[in-house]
């Protein structure tokens, strides 16, 4: 029970970032000016958390070349889920993102030389047609929009693979190396993007700086919510919980935005979460017989 409130907590601390960056570039911020504050941020806040209780050997990695890979992944992401958000209703965009885990899983038996198993491309093929009822064509979802969530969940699903080569790491090193990479990159683009600094620095308002740098600190409690969940409880478990972020999505869609998912909308939403319950149901007995 610790770690079904814990993860559900982090659905909501991610869905806050996700929030959080859809204000902010409403309120006219640039993309690359979002995602340096949202990477040094998080960055700084889990190096303050992390290594007076770990140490520095925390950063050390064993394969550091695949977190680097790794780290570019999911800043690419990243990128595309915000430009995704600036043109998609909250709930959507996310359910959308629910399409990766179960492409990552359709490609393992050629990427991740895994077992090839049918119910993985059936699950991949039910969980694609949610999507098409997501964004049908009388959703009224811009093409854009649509065309960059489809792209930021080909990314996560790249992520999700690399995270795979990561695993001998602890949770906590990839983590840091995430928001070190993001970093970085952000960091070296600063003399091209730095009159949109100086542009935000003289244009926010005191809320929008706020919401500004919430967005690491978002994404920094969200992550450390859900190591720590897997610390409380198995993966099985929590599995089908990681679904409700789409509760969280869309009530603060709704709560910011007035926007709520229709009928048709919640239905492919519905199925796309039980593509992937199911999935995750017969991993887990098919690791355990």
């Amino acid at each position: 029970m610790p770690g079904i409130i814990v993860l559900v907590l982090s659905t909501w601390a991610l869905s806050g970032l996700d929030a959080s960056g859809k204000v902010v570039m409403g309120a006219g911020v640039p993309l690359l000016v979002l995602c340096w504050f949202r990477y040094v941020i998080h960055l700084l806040l889990v190096l303050g958390l992390v290594v007076p209780a770990k140490g520095w050997g925390v950063l050390r990695s064993r394969r550091p070349r695949a977190q680097i890979a790794r780290g570019a992944c999911m800043l690419l992401a990243t990128m595309s889920f915000f430009t995704t958000l600036h043109y998609l209703p909250q709930a959507q965009a996310t359910a959308i993102n629910f399409l990766a885990p179960l492409l990552m899983l359709s490609v393992a038996p050629w990427v991740l030389k895994e077992r090839a198993r049918a119910s993985r491309w059936v699950a991949a093929a039910v969980g694609f047609l949610g999507v098409v009822i997501v964004i049908r064509p009388a959703a009224g979802l811009g093409a854009t929009g649509v065309l960059f969530g489809l792209l930021t969940a080909c990314l996560f699903a790249i992520q999700y693979i690399v995270t795979r080569r990561v695993a001998v790491d602890d949770a906590l090193t990839t983590l840091i190396w995430s928001g070190g990479v993001g970093s970085v990159c952000m960091t070296l683009a600063l003399p091209m993007i730095w009159p949109d600094v100086v542009g935000v620095a003289r244009s926010l308002s005191a809320g929008h700086w706020l919401v500004l740098l919430g967005t690491g600190f978002w994404g920094a409690l969200g992550h450390l919510l859900q190591i720590q969940a897997y610390r409380f409880a198995p993966a099985s478990l929590l599995a089908p919980f990681l679904y409700l972020q789409i509760v969280s999505a869309a009530g603060l869609g709704w709560l910011i935005w007035g926007q709520f998912p229709d009928p048709l909308s919640w239905l492919g939403i519905a199925i796309i979460c039980i593509s992937g319950i199911t999935i995750g149901v017969v991993e887990w007995r098919g690791r355990n017989i």
